[in-house]
């Protein structure tokens, strides 16, 4: 009787609720396996909360630490910390849809539905050939980075095994756009190999401009000459905003930076700084230099761009290019008197806009409460650390000003959230709290009130 309570219990679940669910067990499954003591050098001291911060921060792939991940981790370590970079990288359902799979289980409606809610989807057609197609894409740019990386890194590394280890944890953590390394200095060691950086920033930014562009992307190259294809209207959006704040992003660092930070650089060194910063802050985590150098307004840059975060559907966190895009368009197009928002010649959906102000309003509110609460909780750090740290976290970025393993074990916490709602998105965080909706018996008569 009570195992037909429980589940019930279960199957009454919302598909959000149980995506959430999944994730939470991924982070505790996570947390015990990076636990191991097999997994760890000899003499590292390491708590319950560096274990849970340290797999939330690579299930939610922001890149965070509180220990010196080179230092703490053993080869068979880095190892289970890929897998669950993997793991949070391409997505719960991704994985469980290829493991489904791989021992004949039928994907029905239910599992179709949790699919649909961890890739953002609308509809629930076509999703199995989904997953198939994200998992194929995602695991061959893995593996080109891997190989690239790992012949480059034989000129640095005394053997070609050290060099593939460095070379494929740096493929997958930039693909996934963890931010995590094993360099034990990110990618500043490589600040004027122009080489590294631009494969870096390639594989970031195919991790992060979303799986369904890559899948469209592939359908034109597959299918160039034969017709006219036509992509859709979120690929349109989402590329021409991501691109867009990378060149914004370029432009504003080395313009704010050319009289401070690069005033004795050559402009080609001040150009790679500013634009890996600019492709890095949108999700990546990785760096070619200490940002704690950068001036206040370039760090309010930065915090602007990671709180924007990736495109929908991707390895990123943040409110998601789409939703700043809407947003944008929403304000220009209600200045011009317009009421609905035509670009590429369609026009967006009414709903969408809705969401989208859902999505900002939320997400500000979040934020600014985890920094008025980490301002209480750690009275020693300035409100730029502070809210750099908060925006990097909730845009699962990984970036710091060099105040993470500084944080007492509330700070940790407060950082945890953040990087657990910025995996899962804001609107699977409001849906879960949800209570079921039912349809209004009635309605009161409609006023209209001051606006502004």
């Amino acid at each position: 009787m009570n195992k037909k309570k429980k589940k019930k219990k279960y199957t009454n679940l919302s598909s959000v609720q149980l995506i959430v669910l999944f994730y939470f067990t991924a982070v505790l499954v996570s947390t015990s396996l990076l636990s191991l003591p097999i997994a760890h050098k000899p003499g590292v001291e390491w708590t319950f909360i560096d274990a849970l911060f340290t797999a939330v921060s690579a299930i939610s792939v922001t890149g965070l630490t509180v220990v010196p991940t080179s230092e703490t981790f053993n080869v068979f370590g880095i190892f289970i910390l890929m897998f669950v970079l993997q793991f949070g990288g391409i997505g719960i359902m991704t994985l469980g849809t290829f493991i489904w799979l791989m021992f004949g289980k039928k994907i029905g409606l239910k599992e179709r539905q949790l699919i649909m809610t961890d890739q953002n989807r609308s509809t629930i057609s076509g999703l199995v050939r989904l997953m198939k197609q994200i998992l194929v894409i995602i695991l061959t740019i893995e593996a080109v980075g891997a190989i690239i990386l790992s012949v480059y890194f034989m000129k640095f590394y005394d053997t070609w095994q050290e060099a593939f280890l460095q070379g494929l944890f740096a493929s997958v953590s930039a693909t996934t756009n963890a931010g995590f390394d094993i360099t034990g200095s990110s990618l500043v060691p490589f600040a004027h190999d122009y080489f590294v950086q631009f494969i870096n920033m390639v594989l970031l930014i195919l991790g992060a401009i979303g799986f369904p562009v890559l899948i469209e992307v592939r359908e034109f190259l597959k299918h160039k000459g034969k017709y006219r294809y036509k992509f859709s209207l979120y690929t349109l959006l989402t590329t021409s905003t991501f691109f867009l704040l990378i060149v914004f992003g370029t432009i504003a660092i080395y313009l704010l930076e050319f009289k401070h930070y690069f005033a004795n650089k050559s402009w080609h060194e001040s150009f790679f700084y500013s634009l890996f910063q600019s492709v890095t802050t949108r999700n990546g985590g990785l760096a070619t230099m200490d940002v704690s150098e950068f001036s206040t307004p370039t760090l309010l840059v930065i915090c602007f761009l990671m709180f924007i975060g990736a495109s929908p559907s991707s390895v990123g966190g943040g409110i998601r290019t789409t939703t700043f895009a809407i947003m944008a368009l929403s304000i220009f197009n209600f200045a011009k008197g317009e009421q609905s928002i035509k670009i590429f010649r369609r026009e967006i959906d009414k709903e969408d806009i809705h969401k989208s102000f859902v999505v900002i309003t939320t997400a500000i509110l979040i934020c600014s409460f985890s920094v008025v609460l980490l301002t209480y909780i750690e009275p020693s750090l300035t409100l730029i650390e502070i809210a750099f740290e908060v925006s990097s976290a909730f845009g699962t970025t990984g970036l710091t000003l060099g105040i993470t393993p500084e944080l007492s074990s509330g700070g940790k916490l407060v950082i945890t959230f953040l990087m657990f709602i910025g995996r899962i998105g804001i609107f699977s965080f409001l849906f879960m709290i949800r209570i079921k909706s039912e349809k209004a018996a009635y309605h009161y008569p409609k006023e209209r009130v001051i606006i502004g």
